[in-house]
């Protein structure tokens, strides 16, 4: 697989927030600010990347019949030990994540990673694509939960969970408005390109 292909995947064109709409509970619950936005997204990036990793590592040893509560006790593992770094790192946070730092256990971008990616492919391409689709996520995380800190000082209704489907629809609007307008330019460039070498050709045979 190339590695350019896993970037662009986690970072836009598979984007797990914008694009392939993962982990929407945390992404909408616990991004009502930039500091909870971070604390989660770091969080999230710890797990995914060590939990691909690990997969990777023991995939031939895992029967398929109990493949899915392996991979579930490894990433409940992994989880135990980030909520207890933020909780001796930073208390406040800690306190502030609450629930939603140990439920990214049932985080479903994780679980679907490792039984898309992690569990067929080498160690590094499982933790570069862990790594790609966690920075995708943290990413989002941040830009939602800035704008609805922004927007909150003027709009109180930005840092109530309408206010967080809402702006969450404005970054997925955005992000497929830019997406479409690489998408055309690539395409005209790509003619202009063509008519060029045609008119290069035509001149050389005159």
């Amino acid at each position: 697989m190339n590695y350019k292909t896993i970037l662009l995947n986690g970072l836009w064109s598979q984007n797990p927030g914008l694009v392939q709409l993962l982990g929407l509970c945390p992404l909408l619950a616990i991004s009502n600010t930039l500091e909870n936005a971070v604390g989660l997204g770091l969080a999230t990036i710890f797990v995914l990347i060590l939990s691909n990793a690990s997969i990777s590592l023991i995939r031939s040893l895992v029967p398929d019949a109990i493949r899915l509560p392996v991979f579930v006790l490894i990433i409940a593992a992994l989880t135990t030990c980030a909520e207890l770094l933020v909780q001796a790192l930073h208390y406040p946070l800690y306190q502030s994540l609450g629930i939603f730092l140990p439920l990214i256990v049932t985080n479903c971008l994780i679980l679907s990673r490792a039984e898309a990616l992690a569990r067929r492919e080498s160690v590094w391409i499982s933790t570069l694509d862990g790594a790609a689709q966690g920075v995708g996520f943290f990413l989002v995380l941040i830009a939602l939960g800035g704008l609805r800190e922004l927007l909150s000082s003027t709009l109180i209704l930005a840092a109530l969970p309408p206010g967080a489907f809402i702006s969450l629809g404005l970054l997925v609007a955005l992000h497929r408005a830019l997406t479409e307008w690489v998408k055309n330019r690539h395409q005209t460039t790509n003619q202009n390109d063509h008519t060029e070498r045609r008119v290069r050709t035509t001149g050389d045979i005159l």
